[in-house]
């Protein structure tokens, strides 16, 4: 990225950024903890568990806060979803668990908070209690995991608890996938996902190694020859282009590469423009246009090709990227990257509308331009089949496809999480991995039982 009056570092001072970048929302406190349990009416058969990717057991664990069992509250959340501190932080509860709670149709109207519950309940358990489970005997099985975002750890631990070797692979130096790379800084502050990694891995059994990429290093037919499973948590590591004029301008760079630059530099040495347009609609689009201005960027603008119904980003963090002085522009589909004398100056849009058949139009011929001299591209990330070339694994609307048990189409070889289909969603990935370790640990239960002539 080239720096100089437009794009460059250090836009405020290190308080500023200390506290632009400081949690974005603060835990409760105890007292407010148990004073929220209090409101849950710990229905019988409750939506909100239906509503949890993970099945967490919510009436459960609320009542364990509100009887102050904080280690029992945390053990529940954390024998469903092992990742449930991040999960708190980052995951949409106010479309899952939340808009499933009674208290929207039969209470006061305000659902019970319950992913700032779940944050209490396991950040009281890594504060005080450490690992709250144990690994089972060793059963001398090896297991190959590539992919150390939450598809991959959630496995891992799993198959860790059940006596079982892991080894993880990944191609970052450090553990945590997207809570480590893709996710706003403001909200898995205070180094949170290296934290929950220590805590995860703090099991035993696992093995993290990190630089190694899946196609150079390794194949999935090399690590099935020495390990008695597979599974693949590779995640999207495509990204989509504009594919229009003025792409390849200096100035111009994906999203997801400068919410990753924020989270691995100094915030003092990223550089930011002072107008920047982010062209996406979802939560990539919202944490890098959120997290532009917050480095001290003067203008940024949101722009979507279509209505706000339409953006996969949430209406919480739609409002929340307004709150934090973002231009959101709807109906505004990218023509051209705008150049003058060779350097980016802005970007014109083609104005859109829903059209006779219900689809979206846009008139070539009705533009308007946006100056910016920084674009961060946030249209969306793909499934990459390469590093699986040679190896009997299906894939079809690129994604993997597996079973129900996580299986893909080549023996002893499982998948989950983004690259297999289903929601994107962190908590859907954790119930990826944890799901797949369950389904190899009972193939082993069962092969061993043959082993030994039974069934």
């Amino acid at each position: 990225m080239p720096q100089g009056p437009d794009i460059a570092p250090g836009r405020l001072t290190d308080g500023e950024l200390a506290l632009n970048f400081s949690d974005a929302h603060p835990p409760l406190t105890h007292a407010q903890a148990v004073a929220e349990a209090d409101r849950c009416l710990y229905c019988y058969d409750a939506p909100c568990i239906e509503a949890c990717p993970t099945g967490i057991d919510i009436p459960r664990f609320i009542r364990a806060i509100a009887t102050d069992n904080m280690a029992g509250a945390a053990r529940i959340i954390l024998e469903s979803n092992i990742l449930g501190g991040s999960c708190a932080r980052v995951c949409p509860t106010e479309i899952l668990c939340e808009r499933a709670c009674v208290h929207n149709t039969h209470g006061e109207g305000q659902p019970i908070r319950i992913g700032m519950l779940q944050r209490h309940a396991t950040d009281w358990q890594m504060g005080h209690g450490g690992q709250p489970f144990t690994r089972a005997a060793a059963t001398g099985r090896r297991i190959a995991i590539v992919g150390a975002g939450p598809a991959g750890l959630a496995s891992a631990h799993r198959l860790a608890m059940h006596g079982h070797d892991v080894v993880i692979h990944d191609r970052h130096a450090r553990a945590g996938g997207l809570n480590e790379y893709g996710v706003a800084a403001y909200k898995l502050a205070d180094d949170f996902a290296r934290r929950e990694v220590d805590f995860l891995l703090s099991i035993g059994g696992i093995r993290f190694e990190g630089g190694r990429v899946l196609g150079r290093d390794m194949t999935v037919a090399s690590l099935r020859r020495d390990h008695d499973a597979v599974f693949l948590a590779i995640g999207l590591a495509g990204v989509r282009s504009l594919a229009i004029e003025g792409e390849d301008l200096d100035g111009v760079m994906n999203a997801v590469d400068f919410i990753a630059g924020l989270r691995a530099a100094d915030r003092q040495a990223v550089p930011v423009g002072r107008r920047v347009v982010v062209i996406g609609g979802g939560n990539t689009a919202v944490d890098a246009a959120v997290q532009a201005r917050r480095l001290g960027a003067e203008d940024v603008t949101l722009a979507y090709r279509r209505g706000a119904e339409h953006m996969s980003a949430t209406p919480v963090e739609r409002a929340w990227a307004q709150a934090n002085g973002v231009t959101l522009r709807l109906w505004a589909a990218p023509a051209r990257l705008v150049a003058r004398d060779g350097v980016l100056a802005g970007v014109e849009f083609a104005r859109g509308r829903i059209g006779p058949d219900g689809r979206p139009v846009h008139d070539p011929d009705d533009t308007f331009v946006v100056e910016a001299d920084m674009v961060l591209k946030a249209v969306g990330q793909t499934f990459m089949p390469g590093p699986l070339g040679g190896d009997s694994i299906a894939i079809a609307d690129g994604r993997i496809m597996v079973d129900g048990t996580g299986q893909t189409t080549m023996p002893g070889v499982y998948a989950g999480g983004d690259c297999t289909p289903g929601a994107d969603l962190t908590v859907a990935a954790v119930r990826d991995g944890r799901n797949a370790a369950e389904a190899i640990h009972a193939a082993f239960m069962a092969a061993g039982d043959r082993e030994n002539g039974h069934g």
